[in-house]
């Protein structure tokens, strides 16, 4: 098969890239490049620059390119963002994810109801978040678990899954949605997160500046007193996706929602000393008010997605933030130490 992925050129975009081309699968990266890099997509794989909105240069990119899956990651993503631009957040998420699920089930005329291969695609996967879950008050996270989400972006997210799976009715169209936890590391330095928008580059910025790691609330009931998340290495992530793509490709009509995490959590205190030992820094914390809209712990089931496809997360933390680490020195080369 031949799989466009859009938001190729992004931190997880070039790892799903990645991944799917060392098992063999072809791949052609579409971005806008607002956000991506073309020089993460590698030597031999196409890359189409456009925006998801743009219908006529999806359509032409699926016909070019014979197109017969889709991994959809392009989309706008930071919380805090999306709170202040709902509008925007909308428009690129969910309206575009709409443009190119017309385009793809070539349901754009009226009347023309759409049906699996009408562009020769047949299989979609679609980037979703446990942002849909919004503050769940359970020990872990499961599919069933009721989505309340807490912003715009996580709206969309859940609308985003919505839309999916009510296309693959319509239309046949095997269809998955993968709901991210925390994602963090990378394959190489040069695939590196750039953003500073997570809890582990967050910490590296403010020890490359010589001052605390903060640490928002620590009076959560949880065993340290700060929240605690799951985390999940990119690569981990990106296998996800190939083994997500080969199951729809064997089974037509099919539909997954899957949690893709360890099912394993971590607290703010307990990362931050994490990271303290991995590069070699020695600097205490500071606490400071808790950020409204934070729960105290997501940490996901990942029962079912090994049930379904068989696959587990292979990576630990301490993989995760040295893999990250190289990444950032690469970028700040005055972090490093000795």
């Amino acid at each position: 098969m031949t799989w466009l992925i859009t938001g190729g050129a992004g931190y997880i975009g070039a790892h799903v890239v990645r991944a799917m081309t060392e098992a063999g699968e072809r791949a052609v990266v579409y971005d806008d490049l607002s956000t991506g890099i073309a020089e993460r997509v590698p030597d031999g794989v196409p890359l189409v620059v456009g925006s998801t909105l743009d219908a006529e240069r999806v359509s032409r990119a699926l016909a070019d390119h014979a197109v017969t899956g889709v991994v959809h990651l392009a989309a706008k993503k930071q919380v805090g963002e999306s709170v202040d631009l709902p509008l925007h957040y909308y428009r690129e998420n969910v309206e575009g994810l709409r443009v190119l699920l017309e385009q793809v089930t070539g349901a754009g005329a009226p009347g023309a109801p759409g049906a699996p291969g009408a562009s020769g695609v047949s299989s979609f996967v679609f980037s979703s978040s446990a942002a849909v879950y919004g503050m769940p008050d359970v020990e872990l996270v499961t599919e069933e678990t009721p989505c309340v989400p807490m912003s715009p972006y996580g709206e969309t997210k859940l609308a985003g899954e919505w839309l999916v799976r009510a296309t693959g009715r319509a239309t046949g169209l095997a269809t998955a949605s993968l709901r991210y936890f925390n994602v963090a590391g990378a394959a190489t330095p040069h695939l590196a997160d750039t953003g500073v928008f997570n809890l582990i580059p967050m910490v590296f910025e403010k020890l490359t500046e010589n001052t605390p790691p903060r640490i928002f609330g620590d009076d959560y009931a949880t065993p340290d007193g700060t929240c605690v998340r799951d985390y999940i290495h990119v690569l981990d992530l990106a296998d996800a996706h190939v083994a997500t793509a080969r199951a729809l490709r064997s089974s037509p009509g099919r539909d997954l929602t899957l949690n893709v995490g360890r099912g394993e959590g971590v607290s703010v205190r307990e990362m931050i000393d994490h990271i303290n030992a991995v590069t070699g820094y020695d600097r205490p914390p500071t606490v400071t008010p808790r950020r409204p809209g934070d729960p105290s712990r997501v940490v996901a089931s990942a029962d079912r997605i090994t049930a379904e496809l068989g696959w587990k997360a292979k990576h630990d933390i301490q993989d995760m933030i040295t893999s990250a680490w190289e990444g950032w020195v690469r970028l700040h080369p005055e972090a490093a130490r000795g």
